[in-house]
């Protein structure tokens, strides 16, 4: 069996259970996390004896964002032959539902790896955002894209330009989630719906999911490839330098405009 250094793997019945695992960062996504992640995802999807994967975080954190120091001082042009983002394409290659079960903070590229999912069991503990405003920058992993497809524009437009967060119940009235549960009951749920729809007939299943998707992707390939560059591009300014340093440093900002 693989060993994995940031998540945790596990087998429920039919189910694939994925858990974030970087508690020391609130599961911030670095590049070994990712990595990882997409690997179990693959390598569940590839399993026969399971139907649907779950992936979940912490009670604290599903994800609280993009691991900032690791791009920090990089270049747009270091920003796109890196292209870190990259990995989030391979999600779309997923055959087999995938539920995400998230409690606590869901921010950034975490929000971004929740809206990759196919459905979204949250706590009542939940909260959902995109604060790469604060930083400089914009949503680079779909935060833009389908965020907007979620929530609508109006909503999408305050938390991407403005850092609004939603509370679970906003998610679930916006359509960013498809239920609320109590925290102590959030992985017990998603594991519960994973485990009844692995239980149907697997190749309908995996048509299905691939034609809802159909008609939630139809021109969304190209607004995110426009997504990706434009935030790798905000690499050369000088708002991205001082917006990461001072979220490191932790203080307030000083924005130039160039």
């Amino acid at each position: 069996m693989t060993e994995y250094t940031s998540i945790l793997v596990e087998t429920h019945g039919r189910v694939g259970l994925i858990r974030l695992n970087r508690p020391e960062a609130l599961n911030a996504l670095n590049t070994a996390l990712i990595q990882e992640l997409m690997a179990a995802l693959e390598a569940f999807d590839a399993d026969n004896d399971i139907g649907a994967m779950v992936v979940t975080g912490s009670e604290k954190a599903f994800a609280a964002g993009a691991d900032i120091k690791e791009m920090a001082e990089a270049s747009a042009k270091e920003m796109h032959a890196r292209d870190h983002i990259a990995p989030f394409d391979r999600i779309l290659k997923i055959r087999k539902p995938v539920i995400a079960a998230v409690s606590g903070w869901c921010l950034g590229g975490g929000n971004e790896l929740a809206l990759s999912c196919d459905m979204l069991v949250a706590a009542d503990t939940a909260r959902f955002g995109q604060p790469e405003i604060n930083l400089g920058v914009i949503p680079g992993a779909g935060g833009t894209q389908r965020l907007t497809r979620a929530v609508g524009k109006p909503v999408a437009m305050e938390m991407v330009l403005n850092n609004r967060t939603l509370t679970a119940q906003e998610a679930l009235a916006y359509g960013l989630a498809n239920r609320v549960v109590p925290v102590e009951r959030c992985l017990e749920e998603a594991l519960a719906l994973a485990e009844e729809i692995a239980g149907r007939a697997p190749l309908a299943v995996q048509a299905a999911k691939r034609m809802v998707n159909q008609a939630f992707q139809a021109f969304l390939a190209e607004g995110l490839a426009e997504e990706r560059r434009t935030f790798y591009d905000l690499f050369d300014t000088l708002d991205q330098k001082e917006g990461m340093r001072a979220f490191m440093e932790k203080r307030k900002p000083e924005w130039k405009g160039e």
